[in-house]
């Protein structure tokens, strides 16, 4: 975690998948898939690798990334089963949305998730988790055409939102996605529980 006592914070960005809930289709989710729908894993995390990039940068919808990963070749289950299990695997983490409602609640801090997800997972995950209640942008890389931990993703949600990078913290359960945010100035901590994550927002002056 990055500190500075003498300076305000007044932007939050929070990442979703392992932050504020499960991952939506990372590596455990589609080990997942591949044991429920009897997959041959070594094709599928081939074609996965090649078009994840495209996927999560908004380039290619979820029923392209299904036609070249799953269904480039007759399956005994249907495109609804499969896209039903994919958005199954996505669960909410209470107590980290109930620490952002509160910060949200206090009209201290304008609220923005960071993250990167596909298009239709993303949604799903916004309303699923009740997120369109709390925060009041979406920097997402199906929206922003860039993932992290790209500097510019970070350059362009702070242009978008108007935001200081010293009056910005960004949490996110990865190391290797914080350090661009640290190198354009922005606070940052590194998720690992709700309540560390209360303790290290409050150390910014971050509170409820």
């Amino acid at each position: 975690m990055t500190t500075n006592a003498h300076t305000t914070i007044t932007h939050v960005f929070f990442d979703i998948g392992g932050v504020l809930g499960t991952d939506g289709w990372d590596s455990t989710q589609r080990a997942a898939a591949v044991a429920r729908f009897g997959l041959d894993p070594a094709p599928f995390a081939e074609r996965h690798r090649e078009a994840v990039g495209t996927f999560e940068e908004g380039r290619m919808t979820l029923d392209e990334y299904l036609n070249c990963t799953v269904f480039h070749e007759p399956r005994p289950f249907s495109r609804d089963e499969f896209r039903a299990f994919m958005l199954a695997q996505s669960h909410p983490f209470p107590q980290s949305i109930a620490l952002a409602r509160e910060l949200a609640d206090t009209r201290r801090y304008r609220m923005m998730t960071l993250n990167n997800e596909s298009t239709e997972l993303n949604t799903y995950r916004l309303q699923h988790f009740g997120l369109r209640e709390i925060f009041v942008a979406y920097f997402s890389s199906c929206w922003m055409g860039v993932v992290k931990p790209s500097r510019y993703i970070f350059e362009r949600a702070l242009s978008f939102s108007q935001a200081e990078a010293e009056r910005s913290v960004f949490i996110d359960d990865r190391d290797r996605n914080l350090d661009p945010a640290k190198a354009i100035g922005m606070h940052t901590i590194l998720f690992r529980s709700p309540d560390q994550l209360r303790q290290d927002l409050s150390r910014l002056g971050v509170t409820t």
